[in-house]
Parts: structure tokens; sequence; C-alpha cells
């Protein structure tokens, strides 16, 4: 069985103020920036990661699907909206897999249930983000801390005893 979270990709952006603030100055860079942190929280989780970003409103728009570090990256067709795709996806992943999708719209949150699928709300998302920061670097600090090449670890006991006292002599 395996782990979906899809992402509505300018709801997060709208509520995280880091990437709101990104928004208000370059659109692309905030969307950027939204798929780099996914991409890293993929990788440490190990899940399936799709972020939706809608593109109903642009006139001609074809939609495009593609994969970006390891992240699925949607952006809507003319005429469908991020809501409507990520159900339908819900629909399709829930019976095989366990689907989470984040997103502060509570009515879509309602549908998402109904489907199947496990809500999460934009702050809940964030905090399981700087939850997986936290323990990274908790992890690469343990890990140098061990990693400091040191003689004594490798000594055995009588050499150790004979090295000990030759610092004492005078």
């Amino acid at each position: 069985m395996g782990e979906y979270l899809i992402v509505d990709g300018y709801n997060i952006i709208n509520d995280w103020p880091s990437l709101k603030a990104l928004f208000s100055e370059n659109v692309e860079a905030a969307r950027d920036k939204l798929i780099e942190i996914m991409a890293e929280y993929r990788a440490y989780k190990g899940i399936n990661v799709m972020i939706v970003f809608d593109g109903h409103r642009v006139k001609d728009n074809p939609g495009s699907s593609s994969h970006v570090k390891g992240v699925h990256v949607v952006y809507t067709k003319e005429q469908e909206t991020a809501d409507s795709f990520i159900e339908k996806s819900v629909a399709r992943l829930a019976k095989n897999a366990l689907v989470r999708v984040a997103t502060s719209d509570w009515a879509e949150q309602q549908v998402i249930l109904a489907l199947g699928g496990i809500r999460v709300s934009a702050g809940e998302l964030r905090g399981l983000v700087e939850g997986c920061n936290r323990d990274i670097k908790q992890r690469i600090a343990g890990r140098s801390a061990d990693s400091i090449n040191t003689v004594d670890g490798s000594l055995s006991p009588e050499v150790a005893r004979k090295l000990q006292k030759w610092l004492k002599e005078p």
C-alpha cells in the first residue's frame, strides 16, 4: 500500500507567510520554492507527493503534468479547478493507498474525507515539514559528533594504558 500527499499548491502558498510574501513578488519563485520544500519532504518521508496548481482561468490552457525533483507537479487545464483534479485523484488513489490532502479549504476537506482521504491543513503541513527539518538537522549534528576521528576508540586497552603511562612521565 503506497502513501500519497496531494498538495493544493496555491492554497498552501497563500497560507504560509514566507511563500505568500514571495508570491506577491514573483509567482513562479513561490511555486518553485513550494516544490523544493515538498521535494525535500518527499525524500525524507519516502512517500509520493503531488502538487496541484489551478490553471482553470487561463484561456486556452491545455494543462500540464511533470515530475520535478521527484514531485509530481500538475497545472490544471482551462475550466478544471485544482479542487476537482484533487477530488478525482483521491477517488482513484484512495482505493489502494493512504491519501492525504493538504488544503485549508474547509469545503474541500469535507469532500476529501467523504472520498476516503485524510485532510491536512496548511498549518499542519507546515508543522510536519518543520518537524522533518528539525529531525534532519539533529541527525546531521549527531552524525558529525559520531564521526569525529579519534585514536582512542580504536586502541586496545593495553596500548591505551601504555600511552597513558607515557603521557604521565616527565
